[in-house]
């Protein structure tokens, strides 16, 4: 009776996992946060920052785009690798599950029936006669390996720590595809008001090419002036076709995100116009985002890992003790008669003298790669901070690109209007319009790619916070094990449907 109690008084070898605490820093930034500056275009107004404030699980809502939010659906409930990234945390589930079944005793039945034939002839008797009899045997066994120093229960809380490893990898595989694919909708949507610009620009300066041919053949302008407006009107074409190129590859992209192949693009796109830039950016605490971050957590469980399989390497190195017994009949009669019983019980103690230090130079490895795993997590950590710290000033300084790039369209549509006012009265030649569309057509490009750059920028922020994964449910049945699968079913799919 007192074997059992110090089992469960017995604790386990190796070091106990404690969760790092996080960087002792009050912000992000050197500096306080300040409101950025905002532009007369959309997606130009002052966005402020809140400190601490909780992150929406749906962030990608806050744009108030209602084909925004279907694309992330649809590529949340398409896309391969999320239902990868479920059946991996099922399997790793399972795997933990299965390394329970070592705590407990393993039991075997065996059967045997054999039938047999002798002759009397080599018991001495008259020739000719044999003898016919039947032997059963029916036993149990019982063997159990008592975990006295806890190496099973380090193995599992190893397998454990796996699984939370899958559950955060989940995570960041729904975090960058999200992501992704706001990015993707948004690119898109600029690519399209950027051909859209510069196809107006075109017609502007094709119709300004007529014009200008007319009056050079009623011989009020120069053979260069013509010459002039047709070269601003093919640097305006040659910039259309690759701007086409950039949208139909991006397209393809987006089409990958949802879960779709190319050829089944629908056309649905968002419109740069119709998205809303959030006002008020929630910005967790820096104490908080090392429990937010789906990456530093799989660092963390992958520490974990490693801090259990040190236990492992320790246990195997302590003897090893085995209880095991078994019960059964064996013979011609019928079975289990008192003549019949045979029964067993033994127990046995195993140490390792001398293997050439394999033992302890595994168990040294796994603490090397303990020593690696953290350092690897302070290093994922680092790069975390940077992650947030460089999307705060990406939003404060693009917010001002922004408003310069605003400016300067004004600025150089307000140049072409008088440059074509002065050379309709001569004042000045005509390159000076030339340079004039130049400029203008440049500005308005940059202008839609810093307008779209504000809404990446803030995306960005919402996925190096962490997304907030916390505040809504990602798993599906597909990573809980099976309840109602039978013993010996296989997968519940096929694989001839897998592209269907």
């Amino acid at each position: 009776m007192l074997l059992p109690g110090f089992l469960l008084a017995s604790c386990a070898v190796g070091p106990d996992f404690v969760t790092p605490s996080g960087p002792g820093v009050d912000g992000f930034t050197r500096e306080p946060l300040a409101s950025t500056t905002s532009a007369p275009v959309a997606g130009g107004g002052a966005q402020g920052f809140a400190s601490g404030r909780d992150i929406s699980g749906y962030w990608w809502t806050l744009f108030r785009s209602k084909q925004l939010s279907a694309f992330v659906e649809e590529a949340v409930r398409n896309h391969p690798d999320v239902q990868a990234a479920q059946f991996a945390l099922r399997s790793a589930r399972e795997s933990a599950l299965a390394q329970q079944g070592s705590l407990f005793p393993q039991v075997t039945a065996d059967g045997s029936a054999e039938r047999q034939q002798t002759s009397t002839t080599q018991q001495g008797y008259w020739p000719g006669q044999t003898s016919n009899y039947a032997l059963y045997g029916a036993s149990v066994s019982v063997s159990y390996t008592l975990d006295i120093w806890g190496g099973t229960r380090r193995q599992i809380e190893s397998l454990q720590a796996q699984a939370d490893y899958q559950a955060f990898k989940l995570e960041a595989t729904y975090l960058a595809l999200t992501a992704n694919v706001v990015t993707a909708a948004i690119t898109d949507a600029s690519l399209r008001d950027q051909i859209a610009a510069t196809e107006e620009i075109i017609k502007a300066e094709s119709d300004q090419l007529v014009r200008i041919q007319r009056q050079f053949d009623i011989g009020a302008n120069s053979k260069s002036d013509v010459l002039s407006q047709e070269a601003t009107l093919a640097q305006a074409k040659a910039t259309l076709a690759p701007l086409q190129k950039q949208l139909a590859q991006q397209r393809n992209q987006l089409m990958a995100y949802l879960g779709r192949l190319p050829s089944q693009d629908r056309g649905e796109h968002v419109r740069l116009a119709d998205l809303r830039l959030p006002g008020r950016l929630p910005v967790s605490l820096p104490s908080a985002l090392v429990r937010q971050r789906p990456d530093i957590r799989q660092a963390e469980a992958t520490l974990h890992q490693a801090t259990a399989t040190v236990g492992v390497g320790i246990a195997n190195l302590l003897p090893q003790l085995t209880l095991s017994g078994s019960y059964g009949a064996s013979g011609p009669e019928r079975l289990f008669s008192p003549t019949t019983i045979v029964w067993s019980a033994a127990s046995s103690v195993s140490q390792k003298i001398f293997d050439g230090g394999t033992l302890y130079h595994t168990k040294e490895a796994d603490v090397a790669t303990f020593e690696q795993d953290l350092a690897l997590y302070k290093s994922t950590v680092v790069t975390a901070f940077q992650n947030v710290a460089d999307s705060l000033r990406a939003i404060q300084y693009d917010a001002a690109t922004l408003k310069a790039q605003a400016a300067s369209e004004k600025a150089t549509a307000d140049s072409l209007a008088m440059a074509i006012e002065q050379f309709k009265v001569g004042a000045v030649p005509y390159v000076t319009v030339t340079n004039a569309q130049q400029s203008y057509l440049n500005a308005r490009v940059s202008r839609i790619k810093a307008q779209a750059t504000r809404f990446t920028d803030t995306a960005a922020l919402f996925q190096a916070l962490g997304g907030g994964w916390w505040n809504r449910m990602d798993e599906t049945p597909d990573a809980l094990p099976r309840a109602n699968a039978g013993y010996f079913a296989g997968p519940d799919k096929k694989t001839e449907d897998a592209l269907r």
